[in-house]
């Protein structure tokens, strides 16, 4: 199946037009998850990126990167993210285009209660990895969403969503399937040729490599499927591309860096040559 692509920009666009993505995680100690998928969330082409993070490491998320804005939250006694009576992260929710919850986030029962409530009201287009997918996990079967939703777990994660041990990869790839049509969400199961699934369609992806197998590049496909997921594709068609975009920016990486010299940090800066491919 063809990978879609962008529209051309126009001459007399303006950020606005781009996509407002809000990236809300992080806690003490994992400040840079937060970090990394806003960075590509830019480079994916998102006018505007603000990261919502603990009052605690606000300034060292904004030391990160200049491009994109930060907001403080109220924080608990271990660094995470307090959601309270969650007005203060609904007011950011409500001035964005899409949000992206759980890189770095930590876990607590408070933001297990959270992530649930805004999975099943929040009306924007959602990405959901890492401890948002664990925060959803936590209560059993999650509620239904209240707008299109994306989730991206590895293995372990999925295992944790769906309640199951899995014999091997086909298994697993069979109850993603399974589980994304019961839930209403597109799918990107991570590892080996990623798969992607709405339920009804299924893809895998081509592109990447071991070298990806590090700390943080699950972080950077979270952003770019939000970039994507702003500039106006859907669910499905942005999961796709960004899921070839993220692993052909590994393989661009690893091309001039090697696979065991890859870290996560690189991966943002090859994606405007695996965007440029793409584009040609």
């Amino acid at each position: 199946m063809p990978l879609p692509s962008l529209p051309p920009r126009r001459a007399e666009s303006h950020k606005g037009d781009y996509g407002r993505v809000l990236v809300i995680g992080g806690s003490r100690g994992m400040a840079g998850a937060v970090g990394l998928a806003a960075v590509a969330a830019l480079r994916a082409g998102a006018g505007r990126v603000t990261v919502a993070v603990p009052r605690g490491i606000q300034p060292v998320v904004a030391s990160y990167e200049p491009s994109y804005m930060t907001g403080d939250l109220d924080e608990d006694d271990e660094g995470r993210i307090a959601p309270g009576d969650g007005a203060e992260p609904a007011r950011r929710i409500q001035q964005a285009d899409v949000v992206a919850i759980g890189p770095g986030m930590g876990r607590s029962i408070a933001l297990e209660r959270w992530v649930r409530d805004a999975f099943a009201h929040v009306v924007q287009p959602m990405v959901i990895d890492a401890d948002g997918l664990n925060a959803l996990a936590a209560a059993g079967e999650p509620p239904a969403p209240g707008g299109p939703r994306v989730l991206t777990p590895h293995p372990g994660e999925f295992a944790r969503l769906s309640r199951t041990r899995h014999e091997d990869r086909l298994a697993m790839e069979r109850a993603a399937v399974a589980w994304a049509k019961r839930h209403r969400v597109v799918l990107v199961l991570k590892g080996h040729r990623s798969l992607i699934t709405d339920g009804e369609r299924t893809e895998s992806n081509e592109t990447g490599n071991p070298g990806m197998a590090t700390g943080g590049t699950g972080d950077v496909l979270t952003g770019v499927v939000a970039a994507l997921l702003g500039q106006g594709l859907d669910p499905w068609d942005a999961a796709r591309l960004a899921s070839h975009l993220h692993g052909r920016a590994g393989d661009l990486a690893a091309g001039d860096l090697g696979q065991t010299a890859l870290i996560a940090s690189d991966l943002p800066r090859y994606l405007p040559r695996a965007f440029m491919e793409c584009e040609r």
